[in-house]
């Protein structure tokens, strides 16, 4: 029993100091990380950085910092980082094998970050999902739809597959079938409508609106109105210059058809 207290007594004189030290060290280290890491996030946001990276690096150097301080704070124990880099390695590597779609997630948002498809802000069109980017993070891109509704998306999706960016050139063009009767005069029509869509202060007026028959249909003449508007009033204008059509058609007694069927019937 003597013997065992002593052994014990000696390895509390051998290592309480350095157990103490590498506390005081852990502490220290995670305030001047957190010190490091605001100074980095302040360097970026006045070097006026994407507002994607900021966040994305912020914690990738975070991590990479902790991860360096617990190393120090073993050795300093009298562990020997050699072995627990060892350690550090195979778990690693079960933790990857594990997590395959997370790490294929983490790819697809490198990629995100290096290519730079979208960006926050940007409206885009994903996995049959239309929405504003609202962040990019590690694993997901997070969308906002017009219903207000969050989208989670995966990176690896998003990346390995189509995207449509929709404000990405900053205008775009609002595509829209508005049919009239065969009886209708088509350039009085055009005349009217162009009229009617220029009234509407969020179209452009370069570039110009087109407006051209698209189809000859069962019960009318398809006119394809296209206007030109900045990609932020794209709704405004879509629903807008649809009611000014309407409006305008009916003031001018244009008639826009709907479907209807003759029946003929014979007696015999």
């Amino acid at each position: 029993m003597e013997e065992y207290i002593s052994k014990f007594l000696n390895l509390a004189i051998e290592y309480t100091p350095k157990l103490a030290l590498a506390i005081i060290t852990l502490i220290l280290g995670l305030w001047i990380i957190s010190i490091i890491i605001n100074i980095f996030e302040k360097t970026l946001i006045a070097s006026k950085a994407d507002k994607t990276l900021i966040p994305f690096l912020k914690s990738l150097c975070s991590w990479v910092l902790k991860i360096l301080l617990f190393i120090s704070v073993a050795s300093m124990v009298g562990i020997a980082t050699t072995s627990f880099v060892a350690v550090l390695g195979a778990a690693g590597l079960a933790i990857g094998l594990a997590l395959q779609g997370s790490l294929s997630n983490f790819a697809g948002g490198v990629l995100l970050l290096i290519f730079k498809p979208y960006k926050v802000g940007d409206i885009i069109e994903s996995q049959g999902y239309v929405g504003k980017v609202k962040e990019i993070q590690i694993f997901n891109t997070i969308l906002t739809t017009y219903q207000n509704r969050t989208i989670i998306i995966p990176n690896s999706v998003i990346s390995s597959n189509s995207i449509v960016n929709i404000t990405s050139n900053g205008i775009i063009r609002v595509d829209m079938e508005i049919g009239i009767s065969y009886d209708s005069d088509i350039d009085k029509a055009k005349k009217v409508i162009y009229k009617a869509i220029n009234k509407n202060e969020k179209v452009l007026k370069d570039p110009e609106c087109n407006i051209g028959v698209n189809a000859l249909a069962d019960s009318s003449v398809n006119l394809l109105v296209m206007p030109w508007c900045e990609s932020k009033d794209y709704w405004d204008v879509y629903f807008g210059v649809r009611e000014d059509i309407k409006k305008a058609l009916d003031k001018n007694n244009i008639t826009i058809p709907f479907p209807q069927r003759d029946v003929h019937i014979i007696n015999s």
